[in-house]
């Protein structure tokens, strides 16, 4: 049993939860800086029972694969690459919170606040949504430092269809606060999320 968590093995473990407290605890961190600790609930963690299951779902994959198929789990430089995903896409999500400010929230607003601003500066510039985008290389990249194909695959496809359903959602509740502005906005920026308009 020692010989299966050692290594290389050992380390993909580790840096998957550690990424996954960084992740969920940065969140929270950043929800309490940003709105205030009396408008931040525990949802601000994003652990739904979707996750949670998707999460143990891919490291019940990791543990059948080590013991079943160990060399599938020795390719450091697809581990290394996979760790790669996680920094880049914590740095986009964050980046896309912090500069939204107040504008960003994890749940879509229905109605416009007043604190609320279209924000096209800095990362948004380059992507509408990159909190979404950054979402989806972090979670992809968690499953490919795992040297997990079978998580990668599920996860790349079951969070581009949640965002790919959630981002017409988000941008119609978008055009009813800011108009044409936003039309126009979203005419000349992608989305961030590949093939989602």
């Amino acid at each position: 049993m020692i010989e299966i968590f050692s290594d290389t093995r050992l380390r993909q473990l580790t840096r998957m939860f550690l990424a996954i407290i960084f992740f969920h605890t940065s969140e929270y961190i950043l929800a309490i800086a940003i709105h205030g600790a009396s408008k931040v609930t525990l949802s601000s963690l994003l652990i739904t029972k979707h996750y949670a299951l998707a999460m143990l779902i891919s490291i019940l994959e990791y543990l059948i694969e080590i013991v079943l198929f160990p060399g599938l789990k020795q390719h450091w430089w697809v581990s290394n690459f996979g760790l790669l995903m996680i920094v880049l896409g914590e740095i986009i999500r964050k980046t896309a919170i912090i500069t939204a400010g107040r504008s960003f929230t994890h749940l879509i607003k229905i109605r416009r606040e007043e604190h609320h601003t279209l924000v096209t500066e800095g990362v948004y510039q380059i992507m509408r949504h990159p909190s979404y985008s950054g979402f989806l290389v972090w979670s992809v990249g968690t499953q490919v430092m795992l040297c997990n194909p079978v998580s990668a695959i599920a996860f790349a496809v079951v969070v581009w269809r949640f965002f790919a359903e959630r981002i017409p959602y988000e941008e119609h509740y978008l055009k009813q606060f800011f108009g044409r502005q936003y039309v126009e906005y979203a005419q000349r920026v992608p989305s961030g999320v590949p093939f989602v308009n």
